[in-house]
């Protein structure tokens, strides 16, 4: 492994204005790498001391897979599960077809919400959200924003497309209904305790107040790169948990979770959190053609598919990556990422903080992927 070019790549982000990068490397539970470069604060003058905490936006999706899927091995729930089984709001949905919003005719599935084909969007602005934020405030709820969501017509049938969506939020209220907990307190149990990850929890919608997060930033049409505030706009309100975008989490804790599921589920320490199977169905792709297409053409991910909440490396010739096929994982929207390999028992964890950095997804994260397996 190219450890060199890996540490000059990082620093060279730093200098192109990149506020801060932070990147480590687990093969078999062994930690080989750790670099960080760049400063935390607004007026960029203090420097990291590789502890900093961050928010992961769409990196939390990994961990909600992880816990829904812990539940599937349990047997308690099945991805080929109707949504409503276990969310009654959502046994009488409608869909738009054409100008016309009809009955859905067939059922929302599990599956469907993990492999983002449900036929929900993003929109954070949507009636149902903001009735229930109007008539509750700060005091709503995970199941209560989220059975919200069922208020407004699915964008397509589910299961014949793929929209990036708050899929993962449904399934984080599924997760608390069969488990009789919150969401954050079956993370807690489940997955942060035993693997000793101390330094992950919930955001709030705002955060100025957390110990040794990391100034987010914003990066414009031009390229400039300024502070912003530490907002979690996917974080609806004081009491909602976002299985989609919802954690505060640092490099480490995060290496550590990575570095469990490309050995197969289990930690450096023996802990199991799945079965080898289990990240194997995780890493299988779900996607149908159309699907496929979509993520190709609109999320420029050719080359890779979609399973459980991460995109899989299908064909790698495709793209001319010098990964393997098989390497799976996902990013943020503050420009982290996440990438396993259960063959090599490889994995790498980024941390950046700059919203809207389209640099991110375009050349540093297939950068770091060859030259992890370069």
């Amino acid at each position: 492994m190219q450890f060199d070019q890996i540490t000059e790549y990082l620093d060279s982000l730093v200098d192109r204005g990149i506020p801060s990068v932070d990147c480590m490397i687990y093969e078999n539970h062994e930690l080989l790498y750790h670099h960080f470069r760049g400063t935390t604060d607004a007026e960029k003058k203090q420097p990291m001391n590789g502890n900093e905490r961050y928010l992961m936006f769409s990196m939390t999706k990994v961990q909600t897979m992880a816990a829904v899927l812990q539940l599937v091995e349990q047997g308690r729930l099945s991805l080929e599960d109707e949504v409503g089984k276990y969310l009654p709001a959502y046994r009488k949905l409608m869909v738009k077809q054409g100008a016309a919003v009809v009955p859905l005719s067939v059922p929302m599935k599990l599956k469907h919400l993990v492999s983002m084909q449900s036929g929900l969007d993003y929109d954070l602005g949507r009636p149902g959200i903001l009735r229930v934020l109007k008539e509750r405030g700060q005091a709503a709820t995970t199941r209560e924003i989220v059975d919200a969501f069922a208020e407004t017509p699915m964008d397509f049938i589910p299961g014949e497309s793929f929209c990036y969506s708050l899929s993962h939020d449904v399934v984080a209220a599924i997760i608390e209904a069969v488990s009789g907990m919150s969401f954050g307190e079956y993370l807690k149990r489940n997955i942060w305790d035993p693997l000793g990850m101390t330094d992950t929890f919930f955001a709030k919608p705002m955060n100025d107040g957390v110990e040794r997060l990391s100034r987010q930033f914003d990066c414009n049409m031009a390229g400039e790169i300024f502070p912003m505030e530490q907002s979690c706009c996917y974080q609806l309100s004081e009491s909602y948990e976002s299985g989609g975008a919802g954690l505060i989490s640092c490099t480490k804790d995060y290496a550590v979770f990575g570095d469990a599921m490309a050995c197969g589920g289990i930690s450096r320490e023996g802990v199991r959190i799945l079965q080898p199977e289990t990240i194997e169905l995780m890493k299988k792709n779900q996607l149908c053609p159309q699907s496929m297409d979509f993520i190709a053409k609109y999320m420029g991910r050719l080359g890779y598919g979609y399973g459980c909440g991460v995109q899989i490396l299908l064909q790698p010739e495709l793209i001319g990556a010098k990964a393997p096929a098989g390497v799976f994982g996902w990013d943020g929207a503050a420009g982290s990422c996440i990438m396993m390999d259960t063959v090599s028992k490889r994995s790498l964890v980024y941390t950046m903080h700059v919203r809207s950095c389209g640099m991110a997804y375009g050349e540093v994260h297939p950068k770091l992927r060859d030259l992890l397996f370069s």
